[in-house]
């Protein structure tokens, strides 16, 4: 792929427009394939140059945007957001994704949806594992794609978790791409939920015959967008609903995989999955129906299904502290998320809500929650003070609280948590008001609880 990138980038004027991980990580892929070239830095924050690199030029500051047409190619960061686009503009922008998808797009197993495409990429990897060495977990999961470029050959598989950022300038898709589910999710960065909804679809829109298309078929957002665009690849659905000519669905509690009149039941133990409740069942459907496709043995599947232990922060069990049970749920930025692990854990005495403010709608959250037989409510950040003078008026036998910090959230959690229920961190709201990411969150309530 270096000599791609060669060809691709020789004689232009370039800018690497972000320069957090991935801007980096473009940075000294660049910098190996042109050791004397001119490369141009935006980035709205400070940036630290590297050292002893005299050949770079950076653009910081509130107008860090201002010259990018003066540049023949633009590798965009994701999450960079460019407004009033234009077509010039438009056609000079690519990005790591962009590229990497285009090279290496036969052997691709790309995974986006708003919730649970951390656990599908990384049970998908898990499984693949387990029959071949030669498998490699890159993107969104948090590896750059390019820093692995010199790991692939022409029979890696490679598994792709792609966020709505990270499709957003593609022009071609994975051989195998997979989409989980559509929930109102970064609307402070798209201009409607259809623009968010189109840019997801990217990772199906440029495939072709040869190539295979899995979807929840329950997710009305996907047939709404479905029924609106042509796919030319063959898709494979997967529903705990309907009985499927292609895919994987239930029938007699039995997880079934068809493709055409062959039926073949995945007999695997639900009760040894560490992957509870009906939202990660619909993480494995779809992850079977990847693997059906790929010829994996179904003792192999079986295998790597009752194996894989989850993920950090989400629905992870903390531990057992003055009685109580704690789990946090950091990566719950939705309240569909925040629904699902209640739903999950069942035995929720005490929920923690709240975080930063995107102007999400939580009336489904908040009738749940009324209905819910969750007595304590922990309100934190921005959206949890809009949750609290919400919830304040419901005197129906609940308590509310407002605190500043973790540190009083967790004391108040021990203090009015029921002994062996459960206290549960899913915020249903991002946690930038507060934290860099839902990790750190998630961490720095972790520390808290075991401290105390």
């Amino acid at each position: 792929m270096y000599k791609f990138l060669f060809d691709i980038f020789n004689n232009k004027k370039l800018l690497i427009l972000g320069f957090g991980t991935e801007g980096k990580s473009t940075y000294n892929v660049l910098r190996e394939i042109f050791p004397d070239k001119i490369l141009f830095i935006a980035d709205q924050e400070k940036i630290i140059k590297p050292k002893n690199d005299n050949n770079i030029t950076c653009i910081t500051g509130k107008d860090y945007l201002k010259k990018i047409n003066d540049f023949d190619i633009i590798i965009k960061s994701p999450g960079v957001k460019i407004e009033n686009i234009n077509d010039e503009i438009k056609n000079k922008i690519t990005s790591q994704t962009d590229i990497f998808t285009s090279y290496y797009s036969k052997q691709i197993i790309g995974v986006t949806g708003t919730k649970g495409k951390s656990t599908t990429s990384s049970l998908i990897y898990h499984v693949i594992k387990l029959f071949t060495e030669n498998v490699i977990l890159v993107g969104n999961i948090g590896v750059p794609c390019w820093n692995i470029i010199r790991k692939v050959n022409d029979d890696t598989k490679i598994v792709f978790e792609y966020s709505a950022h990270q499709l957003e300038f593609i022009k071609k898709a994975p051989h195998i791409s997979v989409i989980l589910n559509f929930f109102k999710e970064h609307l402070d960065y798209y201009n409607s939920f259809e623009d968010y909804k189109n840019t997801k679809f990217n990772i199906c829109r440029f495939q072709n015959k040869d190539d295979y298309f899995v979807y929840n078929f329950d997710d009305i957002q996907i047939k709404k967008i479905l029924n609106k665009n042509n796919i030319n690849s063959l898709p494979f659905g997967y529903s705990l609903k309907h009985e499927l000519y292609n895919g994987v669905f239930l029938k007699d509690d039995n997880v079934v995989f068809r493709r055409n009149d062959r039926e073949d039941i995945i007999d695997f133990d639900k009760e040894k999955l560490f992957l509870k409740g009906e939202h990660n069942l619909m993480n494995i459907m779809a992850a079977i129906n990847v693997f059906k496709l790929l010829n994996i043995p179904d003792n192999i599947i079986i295998k790597g299904l009752e194996s894989f232990i989850g993920l950090e922060h989400r629905i992870e069990f903390v531990g057992k502290y003055h009685n109580i049970y704690f789990y946090n749920d950091s990566i719950a930025t939705i309240p569909e998320a925040t629904i699902q692990a209640i739903k999950t854990l069942k035995y929720v005495d005490t929920l923690i809500l709240g975080g930063f403010e995107r102007n999400i709608d939580y009336t489904d959250l908040t009738v749940f929650l009324l209905k819910s037989d969750i007595t304590n409510f922990v309100f934190v950040g921005q959206v949890g003070k809009r949750l609290y003078d919400f919830f304040k008026d419901y005197n129906i036998g609940k308590k509310y609280f407002l605190v500043n910090d973790y540190e009083q959230v967790v004391e108040t959690a021990i203090k009015f948590t029921k002994p062996e229920k459960i206290c549960l961190l899913s915020p249903a709201s991002a946690s930038y008001d507060m934290f860099k990411n839902f990790e750190e969150r998630g961490s720095v309530y972790k520390k808290i609880v075991r401290n105390l």
